[in-house]
């Protein structure tokens, strides 16, 4: 890395832009110039840093679609003066904002990386510090040619960068807060980075960035627990304007055999509701028809979500519903790897 080499620094929020007020221990928002007080450290990056804030900064509890778009638009207006990205971000709903951004974001050649903190910058023991250093030090790494190593929208915590369309959060308490089970590392930091060249996608398009900014979020999760009645499920699938449904099923993608299920589902789609099958597992795959429990998710005509995250579904749903697409169309991409967020079979 030379001083040739820039990264912005995107904050909209989050646990990592925050600090401590000395007096009443409460906290409140910093500026970049107040974060470089608390992480000299960024001085000494070999790295040309700016940074964007969003006004007012966000919880990311409060994280809408219209974010993500802001979030693509900024990248746009940015994209030929950055080597890369990095967006503070609050960790609750990151897997979704890293998520709908691998997919608004088409051709990117760049990193784009989320990264947070479990704990506020001006605490002694905060993570945000090697977080947030790591995460530029990737965005600004290049290979011999001076060709960005990432060419992706990911996210890094605690030592480790994951493909965000593969990523949730598993731990509200630990510094490890993220994980991808289904998707290996794309870099795993110690004394040294070390890239997982063969798991990292490349683009070789040469193709300019575009982004898609319109998003349809008139879908729903509904998540399957014994107990669940008829009169709940039906009232969910006749919700006005719904469009999708994401559907969490037990373990490879099974459900209950009732009857009253399957004719629920069914009508569901036959009126054009698109229904997709991820697993509440946290690893491991949506085998359809591997077991008698899910035959009748096919027969009723729910389409396979495989090994996607419920953050991946719902933000690819969002998305090929934003796009005028045809219903067939939007199921057969739904089950087609568009940037790496699934595996076939």
């Amino acid at each position: 890395m030379n001083k040739e080499t820039s990264v912005l620094l995107i904050f909209t929020g989050g646990t990592i832009s925050m600090a401590e007020n000395p007096q009443t221990g409460a906290l409140r928002p910093l500026d970049f110039n107040r974060m470089k007080e608390y992480i000299p450290e960024l001085k000494q990056l070999d790295v040309n840093l700016e940074s964007i804030a969003f006004d007012p900064l966000l919880d990311s509890s409060d994280v809408q679609p219209s974010h993500w778009v802001k979030l693509a638009t900024l990248i746009k207006e940015n994209y030929d003066n950055y080597n890369g990205f990095v967006i503070l971000h609050g960790t609750d709903t990151m897997a979704y904002s890293a998520s709908a951004l691998s997919f608004m974001l088409e051709n990117l050649s760049k990193p784009v990386i989320f990264t947070g903190a479990q704990l506020p910058i001006g605490m002694l023991r905060t993570d945000a510090k090697e977080n947030l250093l790591s995460a530029i030090e990737i965005a600004a790494n290049t290979d011999e040619s001076g060709e960005s190593m990432v060419h992706e929208v990911c996210i890094y915590f605690e030592n480790s960068l994951f493909r965000g369309n593969r990523t949730t959060k598993k731990n509200a308490e630990l510094f490890n807060a993220f994980g991808s089970y289904n998707y290996p590392a794309l870099v795993k930091v110690g004394v040294h980075f070390n890239f997982s060249s063969s798991f990292i996608h490349r683009n070789k398009t040469n193709k300019p960035l575009k982004i898609y900014t319109s998003l349809n979020s008139n879908i729903a999760i509904i998540k399957l627990f014994p107990g669940l009645t008829s009169e709940i499920l039906n009232a969910m699938l006749h919700a006005e304007g719904l469009k999708g449904v994401i559907l969490e099923t037990y373990g490879a993608g099974n459900a209950p055999r009732h009857d009253w299920f399957y004719e629920s589902l069914h009508d569901a789609v036959q009126r054009g509701i698109i229904i997709i099958n991820v697993s509440q597992c946290d690893a491991g795959s949506v085998q359809m028809g591997r077991y008698e429990t899910s035959l009748n998710l096919l027969k009723a005509g729910v389409i396979s979500g495989y090994d996607l995250t419920s953050e991946a579904a719902v933000t690819k749903l969002m998305f090929l519903l934003g796009q005028n697409l045809s219903h067939n169309e939007i199921k057969e991409l739904m089950q087609t790897p568009i940037c790496g967020e699934l595996t076939l079979g």
